[in-house]
């Protein structure tokens, strides 16, 4: 199994950007602690995060004919981004949204997520653990599907 783990703007500030929401493990630390899980569950995974909507785009569209899922936490475009959304619909890969933190908590603005719109589940407020459940989840689908199959 391939996923593709795609991040938004900001996370690669994790350990300086609020610390009190987002905890002070790095950027680097998640993505040590992404590719550790992979490597125990036989997950092949390609991490990329971004600032700009545009590369995150064509990250979800590389992953056409290449991966078997996406896991992404798009961050601030998750309220935002339209062209996100379509993106993740245009490739028709399974994918879930993750939030490091619980995002049904904060700001009303937050409650508005236009990925979730093409996501299979949601994952929000397990910190980086979230990742993990999310590849779990993807990774046990994959397998009952196959058996259906």
């Amino acid at each position: 199994m391939k996923l593709l783990f795609l991040n938004g703007p900001n996370l690669n500030m994790l350990g300086i950007r609020e610390p009190d929401i987002y905890g002070r493990r790095t950027y680097g630390d998640l993505e040590n602690y992404i590719r550790s899980f992979c490597g125990e569950l036989g997950i092949e995974c390609e991490i990329f995060q971004s600032n700009h909507e545009g590369a995150l785009v064509d990250a979800i569209q590389s992953a056409y004919g290449r991966m078997d899922g996406i896991v992404m936490n798009p961050a601030a475009y998750t309220h935002t981004s339209v062209a996100l959304l379509d993106a993740l619909k245009t490739v028709g890969l399974p994918a879930v949204e993750v939030h490091i933190s619980d995002v049904s908590k904060r700001e009303d603005f937050r409650q508005v997520s236009y990925v979730r719109l093409a996501c299979c589940k949601t994952f929000a407020g397990y910190g980086f653990e979230g990742y993990r459940m999310a590849a779990e989840f993807l990774f046990v689908e994959r397998k009952r599907n196959q058996k259906e199959l």
